[in-house]
């Protein structure tokens, strides 16, 4: 038998209650936040404060794992994740130990318009995130919420969040066109905030605050599902760029930025990029670094991936080593099922320090309060 490998997951997601806003919010508010409706097993509606789309769902249904559960519980996913006990039993099978965990409709978030809506909103999903994982666990790390549409909103959340025991903050990787990108000054504060009180600050890809099809790309025809998978991994790399080449990252050195799911071999390459611009176009540059770009990235920017090769590469190779591996539980691309199968092709050839930096000590540079699996 082969021997139980842990890891520690930088990705993964809860699925919040449905009536979790209507139930705790004043009537008008609640049923504007985001809420799917599905419309047969493979495709859903999404409405979100007076915005409506519909979207493909994967579906992937493992003969009687679902008994018992309803059409919209189901979702093709396991039943923790909703249900933390459950998720835990699920998580110690599989091996893993520790887990970043995102939020699912408060994916969503982004795309609120309305200030007031997304500022009781985000209270609502952390208030929630706090009674439902930190109170149970100290496994799990929720990423609390914050509205991008108020920077001073979002540095009072990140202050309260911090102070009922989260440990890192959530933000699209592209905000809505009501305020900046992150590469202003607008969003001085929140940096600040958050490397005062420790915060990590997360971004998972695909979480641009623009609807499918509204100045963003989205492919059809041959090719179109993987393009659009491919697609989703550039607003990481594109909100990483800002944060280094703006100077926020050199101007808060104590700040540690983590970008989920979009794999690790990127940052040698945007590495190089940064470094060769920053010194051929020197006479347009603005603002002056303390350090090279690459050196900044290479030290306050994590990343996680889940299958790719490369990315032990990029560990061993190239000398990027803020990389965790992460599960992406419990959503159809990540490795419930067969996270041992893939952490042993991944490891059992690389070198033991290698191996230990990747599926935890990387981890645990962010989030020390996890510990380690017992034995």
């Amino acid at each position: 038998m082969t021997q139980l490998m842990w890891a520690n997951s930088g990705d993964s997601h809860i699925l919040e209650p449905p009536g979790l806003w209507r139930e705790r919010m004043p009537r008008g508010l609640g049923e504007r936040m985001p809420r799917t409706e599905r419309v047969d097993a493979t495709r859903e509606v999404v409405h979100i404060d007076g915005q409506t789309f519909e979207r493909r769902m994967p579906v992937v249904v493992r003969e009687g794992q679902f008994a018992g559960l309803t059409f919209e519980q189901l979702e093709s996913r396991p039943p923790g994740s909703w249900d933390v006990a459950l998720r835990l039993q699920d998580l110690d099978s599989e091996g893993i130990w520790g887990e970043v965990v995102y939020p699912s409709l408060g994916l969503w978030n982004g795309l609120i318009h309305d200030e007031e809506l997304y500022r009781e909103g985000v209270r609502v999903l952390n208030d929630w995130q706090r009674e439902t994982i930190l109170d149970v666990t100290p496994r799990l790390v929720p990423t609390a919420a914050v509205s991008i549409l108020s920077v001073d909103d979002a540095v009072d959340e990140t202050w309260r969040c911090a102070e009922i025991g989260f440990q890192a903050i959530q933000l699209p990787t592209w905000p809505t066109e009501q305020v900046p990108n992150f590469n202003r000054s607008y969003w001085e504060s929140l940096w600040t905030a958050a490397e005062q009180a420790g915060m990590v600050v997360a971004f998972h890809i695909g979480s641009d605050a623009r609807p499918p099809g509204h100045n963003n790309v989205v492919f059809r025809g041959p090719g179109g599902a993987v393009l659009n998978y491919v697609e989703t991994t550039y607003g990481g790399q594109r909100v990483a760029t800002m944060l280094v080449t703006s100077g926020a990252l050199d101007r808060h050195p104590g700040l540690r930025v983590l970008i989920s799911e979009g794999g690790a071999t990127w940052v040698p390459f945007i590495a190089d990029r940064m470094d060769e611009g920053y010194r051929q176009h020197g006479m347009f540059v603005e603002p002056k670094l303390s350090r090279l770009p690459g050196e900044i990235l290479y030290d306050q920017v994590y990343t996680s991936f889940q299958h790719d090769r490369s990315a032990v590469r990029a560990y061993e190779a190239m000398g990027y080593r803020n990389i965790l591996w992460g599960s992406d539980y419990p959503h159809i691309e990540g490795t419930f099922g067969h996270t041992q199968k893939t952490l042993h092709e991944l490891f059992d050839e690389a070198d033991p320090a290698t191996a230990e930096r990747i599926t935890r000590g990387a981890f645990l540079e962010l989030f020390p309060s996890v510990g380690v699996p017992p034995g």
